[in-house]
């Protein structure tokens, strides 16, 4: 009995807030600045909230921007981290083993500690304001947790396909490319998740190469509806709510591998 009461305590922690952001989104300025309380339901729905967030708030640019980001950066990302973690894996490769301390290091060092440095070299490099250089930014910080994932199920799948495959006439990439890959899909779906919903909501890193307005991603384009003199956090809400639908699309379409995959990897 004390652990269900426990349990829904924790579920209503959870649940308050996403519910005042729903309400916020939905009400009139009148009446989130008027007498209504934060937790009311509003009697008349501004819909309108959604549509000025989306254009006028210029949410649509946006989101258009992290789009384009993550489409490049998810898929080319995960890719170089299944080369490197193929080869950890399924390789006899020297110093293995310290090579992935060495990815491991990076998942230690702080992303704050690196800004004024990326911020010197990407000035001297002409890449501030570009999406090369938020691109190539995101991949090597994510590379340290696709390795680790991708190994880890790497080595759950038995030696002995390799064995075969090779002895039918299966070269080291067909290897990687036609079998290893296709079987580690619960582990790449896992990425994707992870790594779009990083890519999405990351802040510090896009906050300092990207300057540009019409450049700028989703998280940094919310900030601009928080003005000098006020917040106008009706249209906030209802562009936070907007901007979470490609994460649940994203997330339906490969969670049935989720939970497969991170198993996986852990074993």
């Amino acid at each position: 009995m004390a652990l269900h009461i426990i349990l829904v305590c924790i579920v209503i922690v959870w649940l308050v807030p996403i519910y005042t952001v729903i309400t916020t989104a939905i009400k009139s300025k009148q009446d989130f600045y008027g007498s209504v309380s934060l937790f009311s339901f509003p009697k008349t729905i501004e819909w309108s909230n959604f549509r000025d967030s989306f254009i006028e708030g210029r949410l649509a640019k946006y989101m258009f921007n992290d789009i384009f980001i993550c489409v490049l950066k998810v898929p080319i990302g995960i890719f170089v981290e299944a080369l490197a973690a193929f080869a950890l894996a399924r390789l006899k490769i020297k110093n293995a083993t310290g090579i992935f301390i060495f990815f491991l290091v990076g998942m230690m060092l702080p992303m704050q500690a690196a800004l004024v440095p990326i911020n010197i070299i990407y000035s001297r490099l002409h890449l501030l304001n570009t999406y090369f250089g938020l691109f190539y930014a995101y991949v090597g910080f994510g590379i340290s947790l696709g390795v680790l994932i991708l190994r880890g199920f790497f080595r759950t799948i038995p030696r002995e396909i390799d064995d075969a495959a090779l002895i039918d006439g299966c070269n080291k990439w067909r290897l990687f490319w036609n079998i290893i890959l296709p079987i580690s899909k619960p582990a790449v779906a896992t990425l994707v998740i992870t790594d779009f919903l990083s890519t999405w909501n990351e802040y510090v890193l896009a906050m300092v190469i990207i300057n540009d307005n019409n450049k700028k991603t989703v998280p940094i384009g919310l900030m601009t509806f928080m003005g000098e003199y006020g917040t106008d956090f009706t249209m906030l809400c209802a562009g936070v709510l907007i901007t979470i639908i490609p994460v649940f699309i994203v997330y339906l379409t490969f969670q049935q591998y989720f939970v497969e995959g991170v198993s996986g990897a852990v074993k």
